[in-house]
């Protein structure tokens, strides 16, 4: 194990995206495909905000740290191989439910699945990229959501419109079963130097008091939890405030919100990453100073796109704020891996994750769902729309809280003592 030679870090990047963009397709594919199940399975907004959101979030977010305590004890590459072929498994399932729990039953499968992919994908990144090259390492993994968002979008609705639904599902899934033995063989973990092998036997308790004494944490997790509330209730609802407000096929609305995704989320990522690592050099403050300008843009700028009676005005309205409301990805997530030390970054991750998809994840779209449906009988198939802008608040919320780290983090980061 710790014998096998060492893979190119481009190829190991490579692999961990391609494994990214398909937990996003399968997030992506559920809400593209809403109004569709809806009809089907005759569900409510707040049975479709909770399939998108708690049902996915609740094993995901609390599995998160057994299973990346797991990746830093023995095989992060393992793990990562081993949750892509059970989520998959239970994303196929999704096409096969009949109703609101069967489907609810197996999207909490999805979630367990997933708990174990993406805290370990930043601590492999980690190992294999030096300090100076991991922000940008870290964005272009992230380019996995907006990729995996408008692939879902894209694929989701033309198979919705040509077979259905169903089918979506079942493609998506039986694709990540065969590609999770390939992933196995081509990542391999980093061998541990000998200290940090040694750290890697510390309780959890011990990562946990390493963390939760560092305010810069408390203040990355709470602020990033609710962009991710309003960033995942967008995800999944704008298609279809495009098919109710905007008079949009659902092939129109996944070709609408796919080009968004496409266009502003991959710059955004991507730029996030370039910009901590180019400034961040010189202020760690960088790190949360960014996402917080990204957040207080994004709000009155979704705002105005989705209270636009145009639907070629909003897209350039809407492409910017779908930028920047990723572009936080690359400088909380590097940031985080920097304040613990090295054996216990999949930790320090998975307790951040744990926050983040809990809040954001968990309750993004079924908080939308619920004020639309209590809005229902005053503004018809625009209380969606209103729900959506009123959860914008939840950007200038993140943007406030992530300024106060801007000072704290300069403290609370770990440089490394050796050289990677």
């Amino acid at each position: 194990m710790v014998q096998e030679k060492a893979r190119s870090p481009h190829l190991v990047l490579a692999m961990l995206l391609l494994v990214y963009v398909f937990n996003f397709l399968d997030r992506q594919i559920l809400g593209i495909l809403a109004q569709p199940i809806k009809a089907d399975l005759g569900l409510s907004d707040t049975e479709l905000g909770a399939l998108g959101g708690i049902a996915f979030a609740l094993l995901y977010s609390v599995l998160g740290v057994p299973f990346a305590v797991i990746a830093d004890k023995t095989s992060r590459s393992g793990v990562i191989a081993i949750s892509l072929a059970v989520w998959s498994g239970f994303t196929a399932l999704c096409g096969l439910a009949t109703g609101f729990w069967q489907l609810f039953l197996f999207r909490l499968g999805v979630g367990v699945g997933e708990a174990g992919g993406v805290a370990p994908s930043y601590a492999l990144i980690a190992d294999y990229f030096p300090p100076h090259q991991r922000a940008r390492a870290l964005s272009i993994y992230s380019l996995g959501i907006p990729l995996g968002l408008a692939g879902g979008a894209f694929f989701g609705g033309w198979i919705a419109e040509t077979v259905e639904w169903r089918v979506a599902f079942i493609t998506v899934g039986i694709a990540g079963v065969v590609i999770a033995p390939v992933f196995k063989y081509l990542v391999k973990d980093l061998p541990r130097p000998a200290p940090t092998a040694a750290a890697a036997r510390v309780p959890v308790s011990a990562v946990f008091k390493i963390v939760a004494k560092k305010p810069s944490f408390w203040l990355m997790a709470f602020a990033a939890s609710c962009s991710s509330l309003v960033g995942y209730g967008l995800a999944f609802w704008v298609p279809s405030v495009m098919i109710r407000s905007f008079g949009f096929s659902l092939l129109e609305a996944s070709q609408y919100m796919g080009s968004l995704l496409l266009v502003g989320g991959t710059a955004g990522v991507f730029a996030g990453g370039w910009l901590a690592d180019k400034l961040g050099s010189k202020d760690r403050g960088v790190y949360a100073r960014l996402p917080a300008i990204a957040w207080l843009i994004c709000a009155p700028l979704f705002a105005t796109a989705l209270l636009s009676d145009s639907p070629f005005i909003a897209w350039f309205l809407l492409v910017i704020p779908n930028g920047l409301n990723l572009l936080w990805l690359g400088p909380i997530t590097t940031a985080i891996q920097h304040l613990v030390p090295q054996a216990m970054r999949a930790t320090a991750s998975a307790s951040f994750l744990f926050i983040n998809n809990l809040i954001g994840l968990g309750l993004g779209s079924l908080v939308m769902g619920t004020m639309s449906d209590m809005m229902t009988a005053r503004f018809g198939n625009d209380s969606l729309r209103y729900s959506v802008v009123a959860a914008l608040a939840f950007y200038l919320l993140a943007a406030f809280l992530i300024l106060f780290a801007v000072k704290t983090l300069r403290k609370d980061w770990e440089d490394e003592p050796q050289q990677a």
